[in-house]
């Protein structure tokens, strides 16, 4: 017989209005939630009542594993992701878990990722096939991360990159910029935005050879466009082509 009820909930990039109606309602009829430090704290003004439970990075199994329990106990308890859940987020570990909880009923909400949500506050710079690469080697070698790049370039996709840097991982968005400037030229149209949805939200349009030396941390959300990328009066665009069929 199953006990309680874990949501896997993505809450968007950081602001409560761009969060779904469907995350509002799971984090509303949850009793716990739980979460990174970073994500809990961006949710407990709006639902101030809830029991609150978070791991800083790199405990995410921990993580999984208090949620589980506390749902174990009968409670509906919500896990936080920021954007979607399923993409750099929690929701392929809980999956992995789960079968140890038979009990838990899991449900998975989706959410707006950086991707898209970074790419409005551009304009629109994925509008035709592009490619999502984390520059993070914690869970991915370096030397897989730059094929990955690499063959994304090769094919003429528009890249959006999670992760470009850290205070360990200093130089790593030049060191991509390097990789996909081997099929792309330094004039391609790039750009970045920091703090999607947040206070402090900052987008700036620039080369690729200006991207090199672009200032981002991992709280950037940086986009490569691919070789018919243009700027339109301020905005990035890439064009999938509807005016030339």
């Amino acid at each position: 017989m199953r006990e309680g009820i874990l949501y896997v909930v993505g809450i968007g990039p950081g602001e409560y209005e761009q969060m779904t109606i469907k995350a509002v309602n799971a984090l509303q009829q949850s009793q716990v939630i739980v979460g990174y430090t970073v994500y809990v704290d961006l949710v407990r003004a709006h639902f101030p009542e809830k029991e609150y439970l978070s791991t800083p990075m790199t405990r995410e199994v921990e993580r999984c594993r208090m949620a589980f329990e506390k749902a174990g106990e009968g409670q509906v308890v919500s896990m936080v992701c920021s954007g979607d859940p399923g993409i750099y987020g929690m929701a392929g570990l809980i999956l992995e878990l789960a079968p140890e909880y038979p009990r838990v009923t899991v449900e998975i909400i989706a959410g707006v990722t950086a991707a898209s949500a970074g790419a409005a506050v551009l304009g629109a710079p994925v509008c035709h096939d592009f490619a999502v690469i984390s520059l993070s080697d914690r869970l991915t070698s370096k030397e897989a991360i730059e094929k990955k790049l690499e063959h994304a370039a090769m094919s003429d996709m528009a890249v959006c990159l999670y992760n470009p840097s850290s205070r360990q991982r200093k130089g790593y968005l030049k060191w991509a910029c390097d990789i996909v400037g081997r099929y792309q030229g330094p004039k391609t149209v790039c750009g970045l935005v920091r703090n999607i949805g947040r206070q402090g939200q900052h987008r700036e349009i620039m080369t690729l050879e200006e991207l090199a030396d672009a200032e981002a941390d991992m709280f950037t959300t940086v986009y490569i466009g691919n070789s018919r990328t243009v700027e339109i009066e301020g905005r990035m665009v890439t064009p999938r082509g509807y005016r030339h069929v």
